[in-house]
This record gives C-alpha cells, structure tokens and sequence, in this order.
C-alpha cells in the first residue's frame, strides 16, 4: 500500500494551562525517517502524542490523505519511552511482542499458531530469540528497547512513532534498531523519532522537525539542519558547540 504523508495542521496542546506545543502545521513524508529535535522541555513528545491523540489538543487535525488519524489507530506502532514502563509486571519478553499483534487480531479472538510465528520472526529480526521467555524486568535497557521494536514489527504497522528509544542503550542494540528501522523506511514506511543526540542527526534521519514549543524548521536534512535553526531552538545554551553534519 502506497501512504500518504501525514499533515499537522495547527496542532497545540497545554498541560495544565500552559502551552506545551503551539500552532504545529507540518508535513511528514513516508518512504523516510523523520527525527524531532529540540531543547529539553520543548514538547517533543507531546507532539507525538498530540498527533496520534493520546492527549487532548486545544486546536488542530491531522490527517492522512483523505483520512483523520484517528481512523488508522491501529496501523501506528508506538513505542513510548521507556521510563514509562512498568519493569516490574511479570511478562515475558514473548508475552510483550505477542502484543503487537493484538490490534489486528480483534477483540474475542485468540492468538494462534500464525500470531506466535510473528512473534519468532519478530524476536529474530532485533536479534532476542534466546530471551523469548525472560521476564522483561531481567533485561538490558538495550534489550528492552530491543523488544519493544518487535513489538512494533509483530503489529505489521505502517505508521511508527518512537520517543527516544536510543536513551541510555548500548551501541550494539543501537546498531540493530536503526538498521532495522532504515530498512522498514525503505518499505516505504513512516516514522518518526524523538531524538536527543544531534550528533547522530545527519547519520539516522532524512527529514528534521525542530521544535521549541513552536515549529522553528521542518523539511529534509540539507535544509532544515542549519546552524542558525539549531540556534533559534537552542538559544545560548548551545554556546559555541560544533555540531557534525550541520548545514550552513
């Protein structure tokens, strides 16, 4: 199935009375992976949940084509950071993948022999096969996160979202995660990425939104990741700090 891009149109959301994002209208492009960059505090997380609705927004639509995303729920993988996960409820590394498959499966059925084999394949491609039936809370942060991309690959989803899944992992599990999502964009996939490390920026990601509460850039690499759109998102904290890959 050939996607459309997905477009943010004037998206803002608050917590508690204050603007967390404001007036967001951007592009997203399929076939690409798309990073979200910015100071802390800059609302890239709500941005992804703002766009897939996990939290209410003031204003705003997003869309798919002629769809709402809302429709397409179930064709988003979301892999959420990982200090919001609870290490201690007692599922196996299998148990967590096999949900993947849920949203596809509907509400009254069992999972059966075709399920688990997505499973197995699922463990296999993020190289954690041998681990299938540990308890997760007995992983490595890179294991788990490790896990939690199979999780998205067992669900067969179109549409991925992940918020700073390479946050305190090792470079192996790293290595693993982005060539697999590298090969999954080139199924002509869409996903998107929270992202702290701008080092890395030029290496993992075709497309950039930079955010500070508002939208500073957004577009492919080569024009979106410039010094002067680094400086307006980061303000004095970047000092005089060299940034590989930045273009000018």
């Amino acid at each position: 199935m050939q996607l459309e891009p997905i477009q943010v149109n004037n998206l803002s959301v608050s917590y508690q009375g204050k603007p967390a994002i404001q007036h967001i209208n951007l592009t997203v492009q399929p076939g690409a992976i798309t990073g979200i960059i910015g100071p802390n505090g800059a609302g890239k997380s709500t941005l992804l949940k703002g766009i897939m609705e996990l939290v209410k927004r003031d204003s705003g639509q997003v869309t798919m084509g002629e769809q709402d995303i809302k429709s397409l729920r179930k064709n988003i993988a979301y892999v959420e950071q990982r200090s919001a996960i609870d290490l201690t409820f007692p599922i196996t590394v299998e148990e967590v993948v096999l949900l993947g498959t849920y949203p596809k499966l509907g509400l009254f059925r069992r999972p059966r022999k075709k399920e688990w084999q997505k499973v197995a394949e699922s463990l296999e491609k993020v190289q954690m096969t041998e681990f299938s039936k540990r308890q997760i809370g007995e992983l490595s942060g890179g294991q788990l996160q490790r896990v939690f991309i199979a999780r998205a690959l067992a669900q067969d989803a179109d549409i991925i979202f992940l918020d700073e899944p390479f946050v305190g992992i090792d470079m192996t599990s790293e290595k693993v995660i982005i060539d697999l999502l590298k090969e999954l964009k080139n199924m002509g996939k869409l996903i998107m990425i929270v992202h702290h490390d701008l080092h890395k920026v030029v290496e993992y990601f075709d497309e950039l939104i930079i955010l500070n509460r508002e939208l500073v850039a957004s577009g492919p690499i080569s024009q979106s990741f410039t010094t002067e759109n680094m400086r307006k998102a980061y303000g004095s904290t970047m000092g005089d700090i060299v940034i590989k890959g930045v273009s000018d």
